[in-house]
């Protein structure tokens, strides 16, 4: 990590913070804020310490690495190139001419740096700390929000492996501290450690598991690369990196992990005993509930000298799996259409929290191609989690263009051709009925559309008095896109009864698209949240109402009304207490515009 810092420094995209601040709280919130910001810098926090115990760490906290377009540049190569490197490999066929047969020997040669290379030394082994020395509380392990359950490690290499040796996986999973020697393993249903655990569970044998922090931050990118099941993520490091991973073996389990890393947390993973984990403020930008998840039990604790321990803040958009999640939507487009042959591009937005929404612009052949694309999309991978699914043809604006894609979208969208279906969802996902289970909504933007029912525009005060008459629970309304086919009607309510019901008030035609939330923490003015909310809070199959030219969205939170007998979380906030002290000793500036955008409070 020495490295980074280094780096960072040198072109001015590093701020040290040498003011003693607390790991639970203070340090997650100035970074929180911190990568908000349009000239976001990374953060190096040289004096931790906890006020509850009285520690004072010796290890710093470095956190926003990745919070930049410009960071992530100097981090890692460009993320286009190494697609068209992926997409060369994909493509690969028998060379005709002296050249092309040049180039290929070039490309296979570079496949050797997919092995990882094996050392007996690894710098993380300077100081090792086994059995009833290894202490958790040691290290600078941050609580991010006020209802956390606990602390958790944020940025984890989590490194695993099959029963049988022939599989290994490195993921990244958030790992909340129980004790001095005891971490959660939030590993979800879908995730290889999962599959593994089970593996080891039939066995009747404790499962091996080691987490590293630091090092080369490429290798916490690779710990969120969704690849398919049974390729190693360090394969894909030697691939990017143009070098073969180096690998040691951890003291207490037969684990290779890189010999780089800052701090090395070994231990298995006890079969038969499962604990409460959470809550935790998630990067959906809700608390995720108190769920039982595998316990961890460490069996050493390493590091090298002057380690640096690596973090990062999940919680509303944007933060810095924005960052992360560009990378990712880059460089996994060409594996991306080898399953859709049709597809040219796509794109996350990071307010829909990637698995709530994506854009896809394919090359349709032939009439209802994008319906078949967007099913062959729920069946592949992570992209089988996608809640919301939108298409357009390759000659829409593009993609990351918001203005102009709404548009587009606004006027080639049929409220009656919605394909509205039911499958799998992020089990972070708190919106849908059953736990990772609900609706999926897909929109078919590639085709012109009929004129559609002629709607009488009011301004938007009309309109309030007029939707008020029927239904008086409306507190506010805002109206967007008004000149296109299907302008967006956004409205507030005190909910007291079930928002369906009354499309009615909807009538005679003013409305096209009306998407409702809760008065409270949504102010109809802040597009971007407002996104962020309705995309988090529908689940399609029951909240979308079509009827004679109007489609209600119910946008607002679920209970006993709605039949939601699942809880339904709250919305992270920072803790104003905190932000004031942070602000009276000068760590932070009063920003009451930032604040106020991103719904900080």
């Amino acid at each position: 990590m020495q490295n980074t810092i280094d780096l960072l420094l040198k072109h001015n995209e590093l701020r040290i913070i040498d003011d003693e601040l607390d790991i639970e709280l203070e340090i997650p919130h100035i970074a929180y804020i911190e990568v908000k910001k349009e000239d976001s810098k990374a953060l190096l926090f040289t004096n931790p310490v906890c006020k509850k115990s009285g520690i004072k760490f010796k290890i710093p906290v470095l956190m926003n690495i990745f919070g930049s377009f410009k960071r992530l540049a100097l981090l890692a190569p460009d993320s286009e190139e190494i697609a068209k490197e992926i997409e060369s490999y994909l493509k690969l066929s028998p060379p005709k001419t002296f050249i092309e047969k040049m180039i290929k020997i070039k490309q296979l040669l570079a496949l050797r740096y997919i092995v990882p290379k094996k050392t007996n030394k690894a710098l993380w082994k300077d100081n090792i700390s086994l059995g009833e020395n290894v202490d958790l509380f040691n290290l600078p392990i941050l609580k991010t929000w006020e209802k956390d359950g606990g602390a958790f490690i944020t940025m984890g290499q989590v490194y695993s492996t099959s029963l049988d040796g022939n599989i290994k996986n490195l993921g990244m999973y958030r790992l909340q501290v129980y004790d001095k020697n005891h971490l959660g393993l939030h590993s979800q249903i879908h995730k290889d450690s999962t599959h593994f655990f089970n593996e080891y569970k039939k066995a009747n044998k404790k499962m091996p598991i080691t987490i590293c922090i630091g090092g080369d931050p490429l290798y916490t990118w690779c710990g969120q690369a969704p690849l398919p099941y049974g390729m190693y993520e360090l394969a894909l490091y030697g691939l990017i990196r143009k070098k073969k991973p180096k690998v040691c073996k951890c003291n207490t389990n037969d684990l290779m992990v890189p010999y780089d890393c800052d701090i090395v947390i070994e231990g298995f993973v006890n079969i038969d005993t499962l604990k409460d984990e959470g809550p935790f403020g998630d990067h959906t930008g809700f608390y995720t509930p108190i769920e039982p998840y595998p316990v961890i039990e460490i069996t050493s604790i390493s590091h090298k000298n002057n380690p640096i321990y690596l973090a990062t803040v999940v919680g509303k958009p944007p933060l810095e799996d924005k960052y992360m999640g560009y990378m990712t939507e880059r460089i996994f487009l060409p594996l991306l259409k080898t399953t859709n042959s049709f597809l040219l591009d796509y794109y996350m937005p990071e307010n829909g929290v990637f698995h709530n929404l994506i854009l896809a612009k394919i090359d349709c052949k032939y009439p209802n191609c994008a319906k078949q694309i967007m099913h062959s999309f729920w069946g592949v991978g992570q992209m089988s989690f996608v809640k919301h699914a939108i298409f357009l043809p390759k000659d829409s604006p593009a993609l990351n263009d918001h203005y102009k894609i709404s548009e587009f979208i606004l006027n080639h969208l049929d409220i009656n051709d919605l394909i509205i279906s039911k499958g799998i969802c992020d089990a972070l996902d708190h919106s849908s009925p059953d736990y990772a289970s609900g609706g999926k909504l897909g929109i078919d933007c590639t085709m012109e559309i009929e004129s559609t029912q002629d709607i009488e525009i009011l301004d938007d005060n009309k309109l309030f008095q007029k939707i008020h008459t029927n239904y008086d629970e409306i507190v506010d309304l805002k109206q967007y896109f008004t000149h296109t086919k299907n302008p967006i009607t956004l409205i507030s309510i005190n909910k007291k009864s079930r928002v369906l019901e009354h499309i009615e008030a909807f009538y005679p035609l003013h409305c096209r698209i009306v998407f409702v939330l809760d008065s409270k923490d949504n102010d109809l003015s802040n597009l971007y949240m407002c996104v962020w909310r309705i995309t988090n809070n529908i689940d399609a199959l029951r909240d979308i109402l079509v009827k004679d030219g109007v489609v209600l969205i119910d946008a607002t939170a679920k209970g006993k009304l709605e039949n939601h007998n699942r809880e339904w979380p709250s919305d992270v906030v920072c803790t104003p207490s905190v932000i004031e002290h942070l602000v009276k000793i000068g760590v932070i500036k009063r920003d009451e515009e930032l604040w106020k955008k991103y719904q900080i409070f």
